[in-house]
């Protein structure tokens, strides 16, 4: 695996870059924002781990913010002492797959670590998901409906992927924490609807039938079936 680690803090850094190099990675190590930035989007990584505030006039969100809006889908945990729920949400609405607050244990950063990568391999034998005209190509991560094209953000398309592989089943909000943000607890705030919201915008806009449907109370549900009126919106 290849990975780049973005971070200022010299004694972090070189702990992050030692266990990963015992873990089997290949490590790269940047110092600022700036210089981070540019091999972050000029170079192709397994993996990134970012640190949230960077010198060099370029902070980590700013960093994810940009690997997003170019379309790379790169795991990236980032790594804060900001350790307030709100700064996780910023950093997971901000592109961020994961966050892990410092001080942290090795071994509970390479869980997240092995838990990022095998979320970003898509298991074997499922080349290709399908729900009547959307499709997602779980080897290229191509997603269409009705063969346009659809561009997703890497938590969408893993958002997706959960809904399709429960095809007309009801997910609770607790299933999709777990599932999609690895997170066991409840952050108690509108993350997830958010994220459905900008997921339904792509999926379903200019499209019929609707295929993405909330369940007001229980959850949210994919498929073609119709939903009772007074359960869905």
């Amino acid at each position: 695996m290849k990975s780049l680690v973005i971070e200022d803090e010299r004694d972090t850094a070189r702990y992050i870059r030692n266990g990963l190099t015992e873990a089997g990675h290949s490590v790269t190590c940047c110092d600022n924002g700036l210089d981070g930035l540019d091999r972050a989007l000029n170079e192709s990584w397994d993996l990134i781990i970012i640190d949230r505030l960077l010198p060099g006039g370029v902070d980590g969100l700013s960093i994810v913010g940009k690997l997003r809006d170019l379309g790379k889908r790169t795991p990236v945990l980032i790594v804060s002492a900001l350790t307030s729920t709100d700064e996780r949400v910023r950093g997971l609405r901000q592109g961020g797959d994961d966050y892990i607050s410092k001080p942290f244990a090795f071994a509970e950063l390479l869980a997240r670590v092995e838990a990022l990568l095998r979320r970003a391999r898509p298991p074997q034998g499922e080349a290709q998901l399908r729900v009547a005209d959307l499709t997602l190509d779980m080897r290229t991560l191509e997603v269409s409906r009705s063969a346009v094209p659809i561009v997703l953000q890497p938590r969408e398309l893993r958002l997706l992927a959960y809904l399709m592989r429960n095809e007309g089943q009801v997910v609770t909000r607790t299933m999709l924490l777990e599932a999609v943000w690895d997170c066991h607890f409840d952050p108690q705030t509108n993350v997830i609807d958010v994220q459905i919201s900008r997921l339904r915008s792509k999926v379903d806009r200019g499209f019929s039938p609707p295929l993405i449907h909330t369940i007001r109370g229980v959850g949210y549900l994919l498929g073609e079936r119709p939903v009772p009126a007074a359960a869905a919106s």
